[in-house]
C-alpha cells in the first residue's frame, strides 16, 4: 500500500505507461479504483473533497481568448471566492508571485508556453487548496522558470499543503520531495526518502548495452572490488561503481571476445533512475504505452 505523509512533497516516479498519471485521477476523485481503498486527506475522494484539491494537469487547459486576471478570476468564482473575500487581491499576490503581473491583461493565445504553464500554476494555487496534485509540471520550462514555479511550490508546501507530483525527472524528485515512489506497470514497486533509495549505490552508474552478456560473468563482476549492486535486464547491463574508469577497462579484458559483444558504455554520476532500475529492472526513459 502507499502512504503519502500529511503536508509533504510526495513524488510518483515511472516511465510513461507505468500508472502516474491514473493514480492521481484516482486522488483527485475523477476515477474509482476497480479495486481496494483510496483514502484523501483521511476521507474517500467525493465532490465535496475536490474543492480542496488543486490539479495541474500535464496538458494545456486554458482559454486563449481569455487574459490571465479574467482565467483567475473565473476559477475563483467556480470555487465560491468572491471579491469581498479577498479574490482580486489573491489573484495580483498570485500574478506577481508567477512573474505574469505585467502580462496580466494580455489574451493567453499571446502568451509563451512557460508563461502558461506559471498561469497555471497560479490557477491551481489560487483556492488554497489542502493537496495539490501536479502531472509533469516543469514539462517544457527552462531553468529559470522550474526555479519559479517551485519557488511557489514550497511556499504552498510551507503553508501546509500537501504535494504529489508526477515525473520522471529524477533530479526534480532528489531535490524538491521529501518521499518518493518507484511505480512500475501500475504498481507499486518501492517507496521511501531520495536518499534511503539511493543508500545501496556507488558513486558511479555504468550502462552497457550488451545484447549477448553471458550471464554467469555476473557473479565475477559482482565480486570485483568497488562494484556496488549489479542488475541484467536484456539486453542492458547496469552496475554502480566506486570508480568507472577502472571498471571499464577491467570490463572488456573480462568479457568474451574483448568486449565484442558490447554495443555502447553510458557512465554517469548515480541517481534514483539508478535505484530505479536495480528495483525494477526498467528504465525511467522506457515508454510501454499511454497511462
Amino acid at each position: 500500500s502507499l502512504d503519502i505523509p500529511s503536508g509533504s512533497v510526495f513524488g510518483l516516479l515511472g516511465p510513461n505507461g507505468s500508472g502516474k498519471s491514473t493514480l492521481l485521477s484516482l486522488l483527485a476523485g475523477l476515477r474509482r479504483p476497480s479495486s481496494g481503498t483510496v483514502l484523501v486527506l483521511g476521507r474517500t475522494p467525493s465532490h465535496a473533497l475536490r474543492a480542496r484539491i488543486g490539479l495541474l494537469f500535464q496538458e494545456t487547459s486554458l482559454d486563449p481568448l481569455m487574459t490571465p486576471r479574467e482565467t483567475l478570476w473565473l476559477h475563483g468564482r467556480l470555487f465560491g471566492l468572491s471579491a469581498s473575500g479577498g479574490l482580486r487581491t489573491r489573484i495580483d499576490q498570485l500574478l506577481e508571485g508567477v512573474g505574469l503581473s505585467e502580462r496580466a491583461d494580455a489574451l493567453v493565445s499571446t502568451l509563451s508556453g512557460g508563461m502558461k504553464r506559471r498561469l497555471e500554476l497560479a490557477r491551481t494555487l489560487l483556492p488554497s487548496p489542502r493537496l495539490i496534485l501536479l502531472d509533469e509540471p516543469t514539462t517544457g520550462l527552462d531553468p529559470d522558470a522550474e526555479a519559479a514555479l517551485w519557488a511557489q511550490l514550497h511556499k504552498a508546501n510551507d503553508g501546509g499543503a500537501t504535494i504529489v507530483l508526477a515525473s520522471n525527472k529524477v533530479q526534480e524528485a532528489d531535490a524538491h520531495c521529501h518521499g518518493v515512489a518507484f511505480l512500475h506497470h501500475g504498481r507499486l514497486a518501492a517507496q521511501g526518502a531520495p536518499a534511503a533509495l539511493r543508500a545501496g549505490l556507488k558513486r558511479d552508474a555504468v550502462w552497457v548495452e550488451w545484447p549477448d552478456f553471458p550471464t554467469a560473468l555476473a557473479e565475477d563482476i559482482a565480486a570485483w572490488e568497488g562494484v556496488g549492486n549489479l542488475t541484467w535486464a536484456d539486453p542492458t547491463l547496469h552496475v554502480t561503481v566506486d570508480a568507472a574508469s577502472a571498471f571499464i577497462p577491467r570490463l572488456f579484458q573480462a568479457a568474451p571476445g574483448g568486449g565484442d559483444g558490447i554495443r555502447a558504455v553510458r557512465i554517469r554520476e548515480s541517481t534514483l533512475e539508478d535505484a530505479y532500475f536495480d528495483i525494477v529492472g526498467a528504465s525511467l526513459s522506457d515508454e510501454d504505452g499511454a497511462e
